[in-house]
């Protein structure tokens, strides 16, 4: 199976074709081998000049390979064999490209970054490529993105297919969309797929898996179908898509810590919620978006914990929160007393049943409104924890922070901020609906007007 790229450029161009070898950082004069986990690639140049410039990646894969070790009884030894894997592009060739186009998919160029950064006009070429689809398939996936089908017009009877498309992108873009859709097409990987797949879906899709209208079929298909790997991908890539607001909220905005500091309104509320649930006698406690465990680390503190579990969407953010909490230095004990977890806020969790106690600080601002009811019905209705504890900003206090625009948010990420009444009202809505009571206090010091800079909700189950 081989991949080829071609770089073209016109008579009056400020750059040659030939520049493709400082963007894929092989000279166009050698052959550049290396041994991969898939099998042996070779980059070459059959053609090399100012004005047409073409880059082949041809991968070889040991079909014996593919199975030695495996279960002779799993699928048969002919199944085994006799099978197309070693000879169409598919998620073998997205793990040669990794390997072998790392620091071009990251868009870097030691000798051409000008270039790295700029759209150019290529011409691809992958081939054979197995085709999960018809010819539409083809067109849902790469047009949307600025592609051209160059080719084909027609499928074989084996469902194999010469793909060639044309587009004028970034070369690092055409990468990363091919890394991600070739075994789309193809609607099979050779490996295990993880939660940690999530994290590679979305570094790959990176600023435009997210506004792809076909997301849910690419996020599906890339995660083996597993749904609730599925669930997992979509809720964040909900999360990360472009919001409709000012470009200054973003760039000129102030972090919402910076702009609480003077008030202490973190560490406060961390405080709080980790005393109502001291006061409550709970004995288990389920932080959902616990972010970088700075609640858990105050809960650890508290024997009479015997159970503390974190539930974030990011794989990053738990590893992070895994050596703040220093769980890799833990022995059985503090292994079995605290552990983390990945998990979509607003997808129902089997394991988050037969908790005491939920904790989301500063979370549900940060989700869709449209999302909330989702949110509730998986807390709520599903796992269904003896008490609740939410706290989130109270937008009616805004305008006593200084540097903070009349009508503004406190960070760019916060999808929505709720005054005390729309705060109270949601609530209690969703405390009526479940079958439990709620109640509420101002966090921070309290304007006699606005209210306190921070509002939290303590929901218990009646009876």
């Amino acid at each position: 199976m081989q991949l080829e790229i071609t770089l073209t450029a016109p008579t009056d161009a400020d750059y040659a074709a030939s520049d493709l070898g400082f963007l894929l950082h092989k000279h166009p004069d050698h052959l550049h081998t290396r041994s991969t986990s898939v099998g042996e690639v070779s980059i070459f140049y059959p053609q090399k000049s100012a004005e047409r410039s073409t880059a082949v990646m041809h991968l070889e894969v040991d079909p014996v390979g593919l199975v030695r070790g495996k279960n002779q009884h799993s699928d048969g030894l002919l199944a085994q064999y006799v099978n197309d894997r070693p000879f169409v592009a598919s998620s073998f060739l997205s793990v040669a490209m990794g390997r072998s186009f790392a620091q071009s998919m990251a868009g870097k160029s030691k000798d051409r970054q000008a270039l790295a950064d700029r759209a150019l006009p290529f011409e691809i070429r992958v081939l054979p490529v197995a085709l999960a689809g018809d010819l539409e398939l083809l067109q849902r996936l790469f047009a949307p993105l600025g592609y051209r089908i160059l080719s084909p017009t027609e499928i074989s009877e084996d469902q194999v297919i010469e793909l060639r498309l044309s587009a004028t992108i970034r070369l690092a873009d055409l990468l990363k969309h091919l890394y991600v859709l070739v075994p789309v097409l193809d609607n099979f990987k050779h490996y295990y797929v993880s939660e940690e797949e999530i994290e590679k879906l979305l570094a790959k899709g990176e600023g435009w898996l997210s506004e792809h209208p076909d997301k849910e079929l690419i996020t599906r298909r890339a995660l083996k179908h597993r749904k609730s790997l599925m669930h997992m991908a979509l809720a964040r890539l909900e999360d990360t898509a472009p919001q409709d607001e000012e470009p200054e909220i973003a760039t000129k905005a102030k972090p919402e810590e910076q702009l609480e500091k003077p008030l202490r309104l973190h560490a406060l509320r961390l405080d709080t919620v980790a005393e109502v649930l001291k006061q409550n006698n709970v004995s288990s406690v389920l932080d959902l978006g616990c972010g970088e465990g700075k609640l858990m680390s105050r809960l650890i503190k508290e024997r009479g914990l015997s159970r503390i579990v974190g539930v974030d969407a990011s794989v990053r953010t738990l590893e992070r929160a895994h050596r703040k909490l220093r769980l890799h230095q833990a022995g059985d004990a503090m292994s079995e007393r605290v552990s983390l977890q990945m998990g979509s806020l607003t997808y129902g969790d089997r394991r988050w049943k037969g908790f005491d106690a939920a904790t989301l600080v500063e979370v549900i601002e940060h989700i869709e409104p449209h999302r909330l009811s989702a949110l509730a019905m998986s807390l709520f209705a599903d796992a269904r924890p003896q008490m609740v504890i939410m706290t989130t900003p109270n937008r009616e206090y805004n305008v006593l922070f200084e540097g903070l625009k009349d009508g503004k948010l406190r960070h760019p990420d916060h999808r929505f901020e709720w005054t005390r009444a729309e705060f109270e009202s949601w609530a209690n809505i969703v405390a009526e609906e479940h079958g439990y009571r709620v109640s509420f206090t101002p966090l921070g010091p309290v304007d006699d007007t606005h209210g306190g800079p921070s509002q939290m909700a303590v929901f218990k189950q009646e009876g």
